[in-house]
């Protein structure tokens, strides 16, 4: 498959609503084992975090982006401002003062496959208040996309009254209050509701309308209303899968910020992710756009 330009002169504004951390991005021929030792064949640091990632990648697609997050103050803190900036995303921070360091992630890809293993603590432990400003901000979004990382926060996107899509990640507590106020809702088939087998009923107890789940290379299932179906993915040669999935939801706020029906944004969404999985790194992929 040819990289081709994927943006839109149509710009939508996409307000992403969640976690931001610091990720430490290393490449490995295999993962160590317990007290062992790995030498990285690659190390990258940048910004990460479902909401983050999933910005950065619909401002590349040509949509205006703000970040609501809890960055602080930290030297640590200073790093996820400058990546956000770089890409064109202006960050509303609702912990401008904190001193605490903000949430580090460590990722580790092994070179022959791109698959990824992840160690983070995210937001546990974390109490953000709505910031000054936040109401004016989402008034004026064409989609709020919302990761539950932040209650506080989730729950402010959900009642802005503007379309909300769900990034549902592992289960939040504050899931069982948004699940059903959410226009559209994003999970990978791993998402469990607790006490529940069956992702997609799950989900569909709970209130949700219209809804997809991801099965890494295989078709994404959908549901809207009655009706239901998959999407293909593309076969490709993935290199690295981390942040994929964030990388699926920016581009599908974008499509759905564009007025798409669900299929068809799915569909762009997962070009989008099919790119992104072909390349090292977690910002190289961005330069094949083109804009």
């Amino acid at each position: 498959m040819q990289d081709r330009d994927l943006s839109s002169p149509a710009a939508v504004h996409v307000v992403c609503v969640g976690l931001a951390t610091v990720d430490l991005v290393q490449r490995v021929e295999r993962p160590p084992g317990v007290d062992a030792k790995a030498e990285a064949l690659t190390a990258e640091v940048a910004a990460g975090g479902p909401a983050t990632n999933a910005a950065i990648t619909a401002a590349a697609l040509g949509a205006t982006v703000t970040l609501v997050t809890a960055v602080g103050a930290h030297p640590l803190g200073g790093l996820i401002r400058a990546d956000a900036e770089t890409y064109g995303v202006t960050l509303l921070d609702a912990t401008p003062l904190a001193r605490t360091m903000p949430p580090v992630s460590a990722v580790t890809v092994l070179d022959a496959t791109g698959e990824r293993t992840i160690v983070s603590r995210n937001a546990r432990g974390l109490e953000v208040a709505v910031p000054p400003g936040l109401s004016e901000v989402l008034a004026t979004a064409d989609v709020v996309l919302a990761d539950g990382h932040h209650p506080l926060l989730a729950r402010a996107a959900a009642a802005s009254g503007r379309p909300l899509l769900l990034d549902a990640g592992s289960w939040r507590p504050v899931f069982a209050e948004l699940l059903p106020l959410a226009d559209v809702v994003a999970c990978s088939a791993a998402f469990r509701p607790p006490g529940t087998a069956g992702v997609r009923d799950a989900l569909r107890a709970a209130g949700v309308r219209r809804g997809a789940i991801t099965h890494g290379p295989e078709p994404v299932s959908w549901w809207s209303g009655d009706e239901h179906g998959e999407v293909a993915v593309p076969r490709v040669a993935a290199v690295d899968t981390a942040g994929a999935g964030d990388v699926f939801h920016g581009a599908l706020a974008v499509a759905l910020g564009r007025g798409e029906d669900l299929v068809p944004a799915l569909t762009y969404a997962v070009g989008i992710a099919g790119i992104r999985v072909r390349h090292a790194g977690p910002r190289a992929w961005l330069g094949v756009l083109q804009l």
